[in-house]
């Protein structure tokens, strides 16, 4: 009987030390990066380029335009995370005079946020022809004119 539990004790072993080691090479093969900018308007400019026939000069200024703008967004979502903390920090400290700087300063970099990406499906929307214009205004309606890799999911911070 001895002979057996220590069998089976090895075989236990050998076992965890199998499922730790598979444990281990799998969560070195799923490790990944966040996508830099450059990334995330790549893709972005790509699915355009395939919906909307864009041509070499208009994704080159798509290119431009949404760098700028996820650039920009990236900037404002690490303020207003900190904006965040500081009203969660002023609600628990029942400070009023807290509460009201961090929501100004929430509501002011949601404008921010709001002129970047404006600005730039502005900058974007204006170099489309009439028909581009068209498919591209059905992908807004339909909310797939941004999608890809980003901050706040697919697409970057907004939409």
């Amino acid at each position: 009987m001895k002979g057996v539990v220590t069998l089976n004790m090895h075989k236990i072993i050998r076992a965890l030390i199998l499922t730790a080691s598979a444990a281990v090479a799998l969560a070195a093969q799923t490790t990944t990066t966040t996508p830099t900018v450059a990334d995330i308007v790549a893709a972005r400019v790509a699915r355009l380029t395939k919906l909307l026939t864009l041509t070499t000069a208009q994704a080159a200024s798509a290119t431009s335009y949404f760098t700028t703008e996820v650039t920009a967004d990236q900037t404002i979502a690490t303020s207003l995370a900190t904006a965040q903390t500081a009203l969660t920090t002023a609600i628990e400290a029942n400070s009023a005079t807290g509460i009201t700087a961090a929501a100004t300063s929430i509501g002011t970099l949601n404008t921010q946020q709001a002129v970047a990406d404006g600005t730039a499906e502005a900058a974007f929307y204006a170099i489309l022809t009439t028909a581009q214009q068209t498919i591209y205004k059905e992908l807004i309606a339909a909310g797939l004119q941004d999608c890809g890799p980003g901050p706040g999911g697919p697409g970057g911070g907004h939409h």
